[in-house]
């Protein structure tokens, strides 16, 4: 039985929306030990270098660091140990299929509570170019321009 209610957000990858284009968002649940779990509540986790992949029917992450807890003595695990994610067999299917043929990439986007249970949030991504990186930068700016001008001119 869930604990609390509502979703929680603990770590994002900011950098995976300035390296890709995320075209499909997936919920995945994860699978932790106690020590990792608890690690993660308080916020000691990193997605900046992480990935996901297809092997034999499973998705894995790799690369996400999640600090050993403090009080955890001989439970730690590795901190980049590979994570399980846990979906239906139909979604990792489609996954699989548009990694192989489009040249997609899975990449981690969010990992977050929702109703007390731990879920990653997992991005269907193409790389972006050094060009689609520059013109998102100066969308961004002059987004930030126009809101700064709307907000003076109320004012």
């Amino acid at each position: 039985m869930p604990h609390q209610k509502g979703v929680k957000v603990i770590a994002t990858n900011k950098k995976a929306f300035h390296d890709y284009f995320v075209e499909e968002k997936f919920e995945c649940g994860i699978v932790l030990f106690g020590t990792e779990v608890k690690s993660v509540r308080l916020g000691k986790v990193n997605l900046k270098e992480s990935w996901a992949q297809v092997r034999k029917g499973e998705i894995w992450v790799e690369g996400m660091h999640i600090s050993p807890y403090e009080q955890g003595n001989i439970f730690n695990r590795d901190p980049l140990r590979p994570k399980k994610l846990l979906m239906h067999k139909k979604e990792i299917l489609k996954l699989e299929g548009q990694v192989m043929r489009q040249g997609f990439t899975l990449v981690p986007l969010e990992v977050y509570l929702k109703d007390g249970r731990m879920k990653v949030q997992l991005g269907l991504c193409k790389g972006k170019q050094l060009h689609d990186k520059r013109d998102s930068m100066a969308k961004r700016d002059s987004d930030r321009e126009i809101q700064r001008a709307l907000r003076n001119r109320q004012k």
